[in-house]
């Protein structure tokens, strides 16, 4: 079997499978934890509406420390937003994701997608030397932040690999390089099987952790 076809078939399959089970392992392991009961009056019974108004305003700190954090704020809202036009913007992304589901849309203009990757590198750049230098940061950071670093930025530099190898060829251009493409494939599946495991699963854990405490407040009628 040739390398790519172990990409695209085996390796591909395998690690969507473990990414969407190590997802279900860990939604699972939150949800089936005995919840104490609350014999206190609800002073409000919203708490869906409490649980969205949560996740959607702490998305943004707090203003007391806005200030402080505006800088690290602002380049993780550039590499986040610029990793999404990454993967769901580009068009060789559109045309693969339409091979497995079916689903395809309109792909960004090329200038957006190069404001995109930069902003990813930039960002990721960032986030690493702040990580090596701030004393506190270098203090907490363990072998989970380097690696989910490490498998975050391989996907970009594999694929923008490819990309080189694109547009060095002559028109009208041949068949890439099978390797690289592969490569690149092999890159991004090793980020599916660590998403779930590793402290990229903030990825859909923040959405249930700031939920959670969303309804909580509402239900006690504190201020979110």
């Amino acid at each position: 079997m040739e390398l790519l076809d172990f990409a695209r078939g085996p390796a591909l399959w395998s690690s969507l499978a473990i990414c969407v089970l190590g997802v279900a392992w860990r939604l699972w392991g939150i949800f089936r934890r005995p919840v104490k009961p609350d014999w206190s009056e609800p002073r409000s019974a919203a708490t869906a509406a409490g649980a969205l108004r949560m996740i959607v305003r702490r998305m943004w700190h707090h203003e007391t420390f806005r200030r402080r954090t505006f800088l690290s704020s602002f380049n993780a809202y550039a590499y986040h937003i610029g990793l999404a036009i990454v993967v769901f913007g580009f068009l060789p992304h559109i045309a693969f994701i339409q091979r497995l589901t079916g689903l395809s849309w309109p792909a960004v203009p090329g200038w957006l997608f190069i404001v995109a990757v930069g902003a990813v590198f930039v960002g990721l750049g960032w986030v690493l030397i702040a990580r090596l230098t701030n004393p506190v940061l270098k203090l907490l950071s363990n072998f989970d932040d380097y690696f989910s670093w490490f498998v975050t930025i391989l996907p970009m530099i594999t694929g923008m690999a490819v990309i080189s190898l694109a547009l060095d060829q002559p028109y009208p251009a041949r068949p890439l390089n099978p390797v690289p493409v592969a490569i690149h494939l092999l890159s991004l599946e090793l980020l599916l099987v660590w998403l779930p495991f590793g402290k990229l699963s903030h990825a859909f854990l923040a959405f249930v952790s700031r939920g959670y405490t969303g309804a909580a407040f509402t239900r006690k009628g504190a201020e979110l």
